[in-house]
């Protein structure tokens, strides 16, 4: 069943909608449909971990102190010395 739903936009984002919604030969609801559609449908715990990564997980323990950029940017320095 479908019903209404008023939303407030910049008038210029309806415009740039609506001829994008125009040139795909669609309504201009009917793309805002399929795009909170495919939002929904997105599950963020929904990741498959295959057994390979799910054995090497806790095998390393790192400081909670640990920066990543610099401990990169660390590798980086020593590997182009």
């Amino acid at each position: 069943m479908d019903k209404k739903l008023t939303l407030s936009l910049d008038g210029t984002i309806i415009e740039n909608a609506k001829t994008y919604a125009k040139s795909n030969n669609t309504s201009l609801s009917r793309l805002i449909e399929s795009y909170l559609t495919m939002l929904t449908k997105l599950k963020k715990d929904d990741t498959n971990i295959t057994p390979l990564v799910e054995s090497l997980s806790g095998v390393i323990s790192i400081n909670k102190d640990f920066d990543a950029k610099e401990g990169y940017s660390d590798y980086l320095i020593e590997k182009y010395k």
